[in-house]
């Protein structure tokens, strides 16, 4: 080949040891004499000025909040479990042999009522196959808040099969697993460590698929998404597992994030307001008769047609499936009776019924319900395993195996960043410090009022974001006194 044709050597140019980080590269990329600079444009974008920022948020979000993280998903993987564990545990008393005709539901009301004499009737709980037992649950003096006594009756000979505490509708294993989740059986001093959780995971999530995107070396290698890369050590291989595991996972985390605010302590009551100012809370089955003649407004001595004709009413309106029935709590109410089907397609339909009449004074379709509320109400249940079963319950659980491994990995990946010949007990290195410095005032100008109201609305969002800021701050402090700095 002729000399003239042979291409020149490519330029030396210097990179960092672990380009997948920011704080691993240099301050400036070296440019050989004769090498043209790169344009201005290319460095000076808003992705270049945002992702210091963004990367050093993810890393210490991760940090502080990766605990939360941790054993919301523990806790929530062993709760993914609890149909089959009550299943087993209470077969005894959810299930019967079918056997002839049924009894009254009256029938078995009378029984539960002798094996638990001194509470009050809260409800009763209409199985919807014929192997279901009949629950009937009482309030009774003693127990914890929210708990209640049920009897599970056998609905073809009215035996009393035994009485459990439950939570709702919850028995005593699951209430114990939810509890656990919740609050860490903390009370409500334990709420906020779920409540963390839930206010950070979005922001990880979001964060972490922002600098995933923001990488062109994964918008070429999208098979990385199916096998991260493999055959190297240390960061490099970390780091793809945890970024491909986040990517697959990100539309179920944001899910679960979501939905878990909606009942927290402290954003769900914010997040409770603005969803009643749309229009979209959740309607109820009104209670209350017409002050009519004939004694249908209720009062001392006014007939009660019964259970099993307010039942039968229900039934007569479309209801099916498991029903649950509450009595009239005071003269002049009646009572309702609700559909408790909350697998997909949801039942959710109740009725109100003149106890003195049998007629149905009021009825809400589930199909009426609000846009809002519907996505709440499937919402929860999908969160809860509800919505769609066994599926469900494995999403939900390999769900909770990628959160715990992507935290796990994000601890493997700090500690892989600590220095190596350095005496001592030394953590991981934190990406480059002054990163929000470096974010033009176009840019910031409207995240910070954004970051306020958001923290407004969830405060435990806002809250840890000041103590990363002050941490963030002592930090810059110390570094410049000398001292000696872990993150």
């Amino acid at each position: 080949m002729p000399e003239s044709r042979i291409p020149p050597a490519p330029t030396p140019v210097t990179r960092p040891a672990h380009p997948e980080s920011e704080a691993d590269a240099p301050p400036s990329r070296p440019v050989t004499a004769g090498q043209n600079p790169p344009p201005a444009a290319s460095t000076a974008g808003l992705w270049s000025e945002a992702r210091p920022l963004l990367l050093r948020l993810h890393f210490y979000a991760g940090v502080l909040i990766g605990p939360f993280l941790l054993v919301a998903a523990v806790t929530g993987l062993a709760y993914t479990a609890t149909p089959q564990i009550e299943s087993v545990l209470y077969e005894h008393e959810l299930k019967v042999t079918p056997r002839g005709m049924a009894d009254p539901l009256s029938t078995q009301v009378a029984a539960a009522r002798w094996a638990v004499p001194d509470g009050t009737l809260l409800s009763v709980t209409k199985g919807a196959g014929p192997t279901d037992s009949t629950r009937v649950t009482f309030s009774e003096d003693g127990l914890p808040e929210g708990y209640s006594m049920t009897a599970f009756v056998d609905p073809y000979d009215h035996e009393v099969l035994g009485t459990l505490k439950t939570y709702g509708q919850w028995l005593p294993a699951r209430a114990w697993l939810d509890d656990l989740h919740r609050n860490l059986h903390l009370g409500e001093f334990g709420r906020n460590y779920s409540e963390i959780a839930a206010s950070w995971l979005w922001v990880e999530v979001l964060g972490g698929l922002a600098l995933w995107a923001g990488t062109p070396r994964n918008r070429q290698r999208l098979r990385r998404l199916v096998v991260p890369r493999g055959g190297v050590k240390g960061r490099k291989r970390t780091l793809p597992w945890h970024g491909a595991v986040g990517l697959w996972a990100s539309i179920g985390l944001l899910g679960l994030s979501a939905t878990g605010l909606t009942w927290s302590a402290h954003a769900g009551t914010g997040i409770g307001r603005i969803q009643d100012a749309l229009g979209g809370s959740t309607p109820s089955v009104s209670t209350a008769l017409p002050a009519a003649g004939g004694g249908s407004a209720g009062g001392a001595g006014t007939k009660d047609v019964g259970i099993d004709a307010a039942v039968a009413s229900a039934h007569r309106a479309g209801l099916s499936g498991v029903l649950v029935v509450t009595p009239p709590t005071e003269p002049g109410s009646a009572y309702v009776v609700k559909e408790n089907t909350r697998s997909w397609p949801s039942r959710q339909d109740s009725v109100a019924v003149d106890p003195a009449t049998g007629k149905v004074t009021e009825t809400l379709r589930f199909d009426d319900f609000p846009v809002l509320a519907k996505l709440t109400r499937w919402g929860i249940d999908a969160h809860m395993g509800l919505l769609f079963g066994l599926a469900n319950q494995i999403a939900l659980a390999l769900l909770a195996l990628g959160l715990i491994a992507m935290v796990l990995w994000g601890y493997r990946m700090w500690w892989l960043r600590r220095p190596t010949r350095t005496e001592g007990f030394t953590l991981g290195r934190a990406p480059a410090r002054g990163a929000w410095r470096r974010i033009p005032g176009r840019v910031l100008a409207p995240v910070v009022p954004a970051a306020a109201v958001v923290g407004y609305y969830v405060p435990l969002f806002g809250l840890p974001l000041l103590a990363f800021l002050l941490v963030d701050v002592t930090a810059g402090v110390v570094r410049r006194r000398g001292g000696r700095v872990i993150v």
